[in-house]
């Protein structure tokens, strides 16, 4: 019997009215994994494996934009959303050409405060090139959709209002005019939300926004993700898929949770 069926069996059905949001998943750095104290990178050969598992589980890995019209649509079935964050420049060389292969898109959060920089918010860990604006570009053309991750990767929590102005809205002018096309998504730094920081965001004029787990700020401008890290294996990507539904809308989701970079994949 497979796994997932296990599972579903195991598990106590959710309510009629908690309807499950969209499974999307979130990805960093595509490299070596030698050093790697956030756990927010996964290695080549493991994020091919992963691919597979999708595509032999007839799953294809879209865009956050794609995954929500389908999913207002009534055709998401067999979609899954993949998500990067940071805009790290291995994803060029180590995601990009994976991604293609198996005829899926994803969505990349970039800084465009930061181009061509590296990860300096890491106060441990490697550093890590960033995409310059050649290489988001480049990814752009490959139809993988540009979405903002701030200016600079600070908490939107923290900053003040200016701060909160150039992070959100300055930061999409600067995409928008770097690549020609609209710019509608937005991925909150380090996974810290809160009602101001949503407002700012709509404000901006994104059409929606991830977190990683927004708990009573589920929505458009809050989306729960899946984190993915190098010892998700089959099995763990079975459990992670299956159980996602029943994370989200739950009484114990009332209260804020834990983020920060204490939280795991929280970058």
């Amino acid at each position: 019997m497979p796994a997932a069926t296990v599972l579903r069996r195991l598990l106590p059905k959710p309510p009629l009215w908690m309807k499950p949001p969209p499974w999307v998943a979130m990805y960093h750095s595509i490299t070596d994994t030698g050093d790697d104290p956030y756990r927010v990178t996964v290695s080549p050969v493991r994020f091919a494996r992963q691919l597979h598992w999708l595509g032999d589980r007839g799953l294809r890995g879209v865009s956050v934009g794609e995954l929500l019209a389908a999913t207002a649509e009534g055709r998401a079935k067999g979609l899954v959303g993949l998500t990067f964050d940071d805009g790290y420049a291995d994803f060029l060389d180590s995601a990009l050409p994976l991604l293609r292969r198996h005829g899926f898109t994803a969505t990349v959060f970039v800084l465009p405060g930061r181009l061509g920089g590296e990860n300096g918010w890491d106060t441990e860990g490697p550093r890590k090139s960033l995409l310059d604006e050649d290489g988001i570009l480049r990814i752009a053309e490959a139809g993988m959709e540009i979405g903002s991750h701030g200016l600079t990767h600070v908490p939107l929590t923290e900053a003040d209002d200016a701060e909160l102005a150039a992070q959100t809205r300055r930061s999409r002018e600067l995409l928008e005019e770097m690549t020609g096309a609209p710019v509608n998504g937005f991925c909150y730094p380090y996974g810290r939300v809160d009602p101001r920081a949503v407002h700012a965001v709509r404000k901006a004029g994104y059409h929606y926004a991830c977190a990683i787990d927004p708990g009573p700020h589920t929505g458009t401008y809050a989306l729960p993700r899946v984190h993915i890290g190098e010892g998700d294996t089959p099995w763990r990507l079975t459990a992670k898929r299956v159980l996602h539904p029943l994370r989200r809308r739950h009484p114990a989701d009332m209260v804020p949770a834990p983020y920060g970079p204490a939280v795991v994949g929280a970058r």
